[in-house]
């Protein structure tokens, strides 16, 4: 027969974990980003030893402790919940929902959090930037049509120059969620990125992380202009794949 845990050891231990989190808080510094207070709060989770399900302090004390307003402790706690990092609700507080600690010496908590959230954010968009891509093949007008090749040759110049690349290929993806014909589409993606966007601008410190997949960007849009709908979803799947194959490279270089 196990041992009966009681009332008063649970909340003991409670005291104790809330205690071990306040140290592991108190050693940490921020800046006024979201970033910074989300790094900083990557480091005391793995410090205190905090795993799914575990609460993290309130936003009150997390302000305090390093020196922010508690609207920008809102604000990053928001994002990660977006990200699906940490549930939150008015009962429960906020809570852990996905681990936050490094299993390798040579990679950073903060970057493989950072790592991780992208690809989960990535595993949400491939299916809608598919799904967009096949529906533009079949949907789109002659206007829309000349919008996506104008928008995929100025992507191309940009991209072969040298430039950054990154609002041409915005401005790209968004003429193909306008021609899909749902305009759920694009208003989804978006979102989806933004929650990430907003904390990780340049993921990795490469503001052009996926650039091996703009040259395929033409052979998409070739294949939305001839109304090849298997085409378009083979290659948005292929840009998808480039992308995540970088972040995780990257990932293997810390990794050894």
């Amino acid at each position: 027969m196990g041992d009966t845990v009681l009332p008063d050891q649970t909340q003991q231990s409670k005291r104790d974990r809330a205690q071990q989190v306040a140290q592991a808080l108190d050693l940490l510094e921020a800046g006024n980003s979201k970033r910074d207070v989300l790094d900083a709060l990557s480091l005391m989770i793995e410090r205190a030893g905090l795993g799914i399900g575990d609460s993290l302090p309130p936003e009150v004390q997390i302000a305090q402790k390093l020196g922010v307003g508690r609207a920008k402790v809102r604000e990053a706690l928001t994002a990660w919940q977006n990200m699906g990092i940490v549930t939150r609700n008015k009962k429960a507080g906020t809570r852990l929902a996905a681990e936050v600690w490094s299993n390798s010496i040579h990679m950073p908590v903060t970057l493989k959090l950072e790592a991780e959230s992208l690809l989960r954010t990535h595993s949400v968009r491939r299916p809608l930037e598919i799904e967009t891509s096949r529906l533009a093949a079949r949907y789109a007008n002659d206007e829309q049509k000349r919008e996506i090749y104008r928008r995929v040759l100025e992507l191309m110049r940009i991209y072969d120059a040298g430039g950054d690349w990154r609002a041409a290929d915005y401005e790209f993806h968004r003429a193909l969620h306008e021609a899909s014909g749902n305009p759920l589409f694009g208003q989804l993606i978006r979102q989806i990125q933004q929650g990430f966007n907003e904390i990780y601008e340049t993921p990795f410190g490469q503001p052009h992380l996926g650039q091996d997949s703009i040259p395929l960007h033409l052979g998409l849009a070739d294949a939305v202009i001839a109304n090849d709908e298997n085409a378009a979803a083979r290659i948005t799947d292929e840009i998808m794949n480039l992308v995540e194959q970088n972040v995780r490279e990257i990932m293997e270089t810390y990794n050894g």
